[in-house]
Formats: C-alpha cells, sequence, structure tokens
C-alpha cells in the first residue's frame, strides 16, 4: 500500500512537471522570484527610511547618563573629598527653529520616495521585457528546430530516392551528390539550431528561475496605439523612467534648501536633570560634621546657536546642491528624448514586423505552391534535383522567415507597451499572485524589534488576459 501511494505521488509530480507553461505563469514566476526586482524592492524600502530620518531631526531628543567613581587618590589638603561617587543625568532637547533645513530634507526625502517607485515599475518593465523576449526566443528556436528536423527527414527520404534512380540509371552522380551535400549542410542547421535553442533555454532559466516547459502560444496584446504621436504622447505621460527623473530633480531644489539652512541660527529648547550621591563618604574624615550625601539639581532654557564663520562650507554646499539640481534638469531632458526615440522605434519595428508577417506568410503559400510543382516536373524530366532542393531550401528559409517575424512582432509590441509605460503587473492583469504595494513600508509603524513586514501584500491581481488595459 505505501508503494503504490509513492508511485501515485511519484506520477503526480511528473504530471505537474510535464504541464505545460503560459505566458501568464513565466510573468508571474519572475514577479515573485527575479532577484532584480526583489532586490529593487528592498532598495525601495531603504529609500523610504531616508523619509523618517529626516522627520527625525525635528523632533525632541533625550539621553541619559550614569556614572559611577572610585576616588583612588585624593588631595592631601582637602578634608571632605569623598571616597566614591554615583551620579545620573538626562538632558531633553526640542529644536524650534533650524533655518527651514529639516522641512526641506523631508521634501527631498519623499519626492525621492517618489522617484524610488517609478524606479522600481522600470525594473518591473524591463524584467518583464526580458522575460517575453526570452519565452518568445524559446518558442522561435524550438519551432525553428522542428523545421530542420523536417527538412533533414525529407532530404534523407530525397536522397535515398535519388540513390535508387541512379542505380536504374534515371539520375547521374551529380544529382546524388547534390543531395548528399545539401541532407549534410541540413545537419550542420539543425546542429546550429539546437545549440540556439539550448542557449535560449538557459536565458530563459535565467530570468524565470525555472526551465521552460513546453510554452504556449501567448495570447494577443491589446492596447496598443494606432499612430506614432499617440505612442509618444502616452510614453511622455506614464514612462517610469522619465517620471523618476522628475522627482529626482524635485528633490535636488529642495537639497538646495537644506544647504542654505546651514547659514541660519538654529534655536532649541533644553532642559537637563542631575542627581549626585556620594554614597556616604563625603566629608568622613571630620568628625562630628555631617554633610550632604546627595544632591539634584534641574535646569530648563533656551539654546541659540548663530553660526559666525564655518570656513566657506555653507557657499559650497549650495553651490553644489546648485550645480546638482542643474544636472538632474538636464538629465530629465536626455531622458525624455531617450523615452520619445525608444516609442518611436518600437513603434517602426511593430509596424515593419506586421508587414513582415505578412509578406513572409505569402511567401511561404508560394513556396510551397513551387516546390510541389518542381517536384511534380522533376517526375517527368523538365526539372532537375537541383532544382527540387533548392525549392525545399526555400520553403524552409521562408517559414523560419515567418516564425522570426512573429517572435519580433510579439516582442516588439511589448516593447512598445514598456516605452510608454504599460508593461508592468498591474497594466497586464496578472492573476492568481499578490502585488507588491511600495506604500506599505512607507506608511507601517515603525516598531523596534518587530521584522520589516512583506510587502507582497494578499490583494489579489484582477484577473485577465497577459496585455489587458486597466
Amino acid at each position: 500500500m505505501r508503494r503504490t501511494s509513492i508511485l501515485l505521488l511519484a506520477t503526480s509530480l511528473l504530471a505537474t512537471e510535464a504541464q505545460a507553461e503560459t505566458l501568464r505563469q513565466a510573468l508571474e514566476r519572475a514577479y515573485r522570484t527575479n532577484p532584480n526586482l526583489t532586490g529593487a524592492r528592498a532598495g525601495l524600502r531603504a529609500t523610504d527610511e531616508g523619509v523618517p530620518l529626516a522627520k527625525a531631526a525635528a523632533r525632541p531628543t533625550a539621553s541619559a547618563t550614569a556614572d559611577y567613581q572610585e576616588f583612588v587618590v585624593r588631595s592631601a589638603n582637602s578634608f571632605v573629598s569623598p571616597f566614591r561617587a554615583a551620579s545620573a543625568g538626562a538632558n531633553v532637547s526640542l529644536p524650534l527653529y533650524q533655518g527651514g533645513g529639516v522641512r526641506s530634507a523631508i521634501r527631498a526625502a519623499d519626492a525621492r520616495v517618489l522617484a524610488g517607485r517609478a524606479s522600481l515599475r522600470s525594473t518591473e518593465a524591463d524584467v518583464f521585457t526580458a522575460v517575453v523576449s526570452a519565452y518568445m526566443d524559446v518558442i522561435r528556436d524550438d519551432s525553428i528546430v522542428g523545421l530542420n528536423r523536417a527538412n533533414v527527414k525529407v532530404l534523407e527520404t530525397n536522397l535515398q530516392a535519388s540513390e535508387d534512380r541512379f542505380q536504374v540509371g534515371d539520375l547521374t552522380r551529380t544529382d546524388v551528390a547534390q543531395s548528399e551535400a545539401r541532407l549534410a549542410l541540413a545537419r550542420a542547421q539543425l546542429e546550429t539550431a539546437e545549440a540556439q535553442l539550448d542557449a535560449s533555454r538557459e536565458n530563459y532559466t535565467r530570468f524565470v528561475g525555472v526551465p521552460p516547459v513546453d510554452l504556449q502560444p501567448p495570447p494577443p496584446l491589446p492596447g496598443l496605439p494606432g499612430s506614432i504621436d499617440q505612442a509618444e504622447t502616452i510614453a511622455i505621460e506614464n514612462n517610469p523612467t522619465l517620471l523618476a527623473a522628475q522627482a529626482q530633480a524635485k528633490a535636488t531644489r529642495y537639497d538646495i534648501g537644506v544647504a542654505k539652512a546651514t547659514r541660519l541660527p538654529k534655536l532649541a529648547l533644553v532642559g537637563n536633570s542631575s542627581y549626585n550621591n556620594y554614597l556616604g563618604t563625603l566629608g568622613g574624615n571630620v568628625p562630628g560634621r555631617i554633610f550632604q550625601q546627595a544632591q539634584r539639581t534641574a535646569t530648563v532654557g533656551v539654546s541659540l546657536s548663530v553660526p559666525l564663520y564655518q570656513g566657506g562650507a555653507p557657499g559650497s554646499r549650495v553651490r553644489r546642491a546648485q550645480a546638482l539640481e542643474s544636472q538632474a534638469l538636464e538629465q530629465i531632458v536626455t531622458v525624455e528624448r531617450g523615452v520619445i526615440a525608444d516609442a518611436r522605434a518600437a513603434f517602426s519595428r511593430y509596424r515593419a514586423t506586421q508587414g513582415v508577417i505578412r509578406s513572409a506568410e505569402i511567401a511561404v503559400k508560394a513556396n510551397d505552391l513551387a516546390l510541389e510543382g518542381t517536384r511534380a516536373e522533376n517526375t517527368v524530366g523538365t526539372r532537375t534535383v537541383l532544382e527540387v532542393l533548392n525549392a525545399q531550401q526555400e520553403l524552409l528559409n521562408s517559414r523560419v522567415q515567418l516564425i522570426t517575424a512573429q517572435r519580433d512582432a510579439y516582442v516588439a509590441a511589448f516593447a512598445l507597451r514598456a516605452a510608454m509605460g504599460r508593461a508592468e503587473a498591474r497594466d497586464l492583469g496578472l492573476g492568481g499572485t499578490a502585488l507588491f504595494d511600495p506604500t506599505l513600508d512607507y506608511t507601517r509603524p515603525r516598531v523596534r524589534g518587530i521584522p520589516a513586514p512583506s510587502s507582497l501584500t494578499g490583494e489579489p491581481i484582477p484577473d485577465g488576459d497577459v496585455g489587458a488595459d486597466r
């Protein structure tokens, strides 16, 4: 009974491993496990911590001290010196005015959080684009391997037929040699295609984390723009890389306020309290006298710090912050140009591949008909064996071109969506997994001793095909 259960379990596992995989499943797996994405999420959590760090500068600070001392060597002329002492103290400081530097630092940290979220979106789109490309590469190369294997079998049959016809004197040795040469070339092409398939499989595993298993044809990608100008407009509004650059520039503008605040006075409300106890050893050498062994003090006041001269550091900080702002503004222009170029180029590639698909489909039909006719004419002696072999190769080439064009069209369409900022998990309607919530670690209470919760929430993603507009 136990052996039967083990066999059933093994059969079930093998059946599970042999299940076909869809593009949706590949994207969901990459969304959960791809190290580029998980690393980018950790980086965003680190960026989130910049906000509480900036806010901490405006909040009260409190500290406490405790000391115990043994007076090993005392003054010879002092008759009341204690032998030992214990002391404790507490200090509290509440900032009242810091030149506006804290407010600017908080706004800069918030802007960098927005930039980090946009950068995470960009990383997500890049990972998904790589997964789609790797997925389509495996499908393409697997189909090409199948075509080459079928071609080898056809050429093996042709070679056998040529040798048979040579034996009866219907063909010459030249015809047989041509068939042998073409078969050898087909076998070499098959080896090359199989090597390329292995490379594509390894690349798929690199991004998805598991080897590909019986990949299914992907669903169509809806929501593509109708014109190149529409693609450009959507990209300028939604591209996460451009949004990240704009948020970074905003942060550098607030950094100037932080630098200017170092020139201004700082005002704080301060208070401290201290307690000293000589543990009964004060005045121990003076008989008949009683000394107070413990004392307490407390003070409350206002502390004003006015910088008079700082060696030119504040001016240098301001100039550096202004230069970084100028750099960030120029970076926006650079990124915007790149986004426009990527969107327009992706649209052009997509349109071009659509034309290539139509032409390749016509070529496949025409070459299939031409091969059939050439074979028929060869049987009556009006076509040579070489012409049949050439027709066979032309048909193979056109089929390979069609498969390659179909792969290129899908990848170009997805790259176009990525350029427009529509290639993320929510945009693709991925189901069956949890969404990463970039606001969770930003808004959660900071409790000492409690580890940071996972930002992969239990919020379900709406069902829908890959590429559904949302």
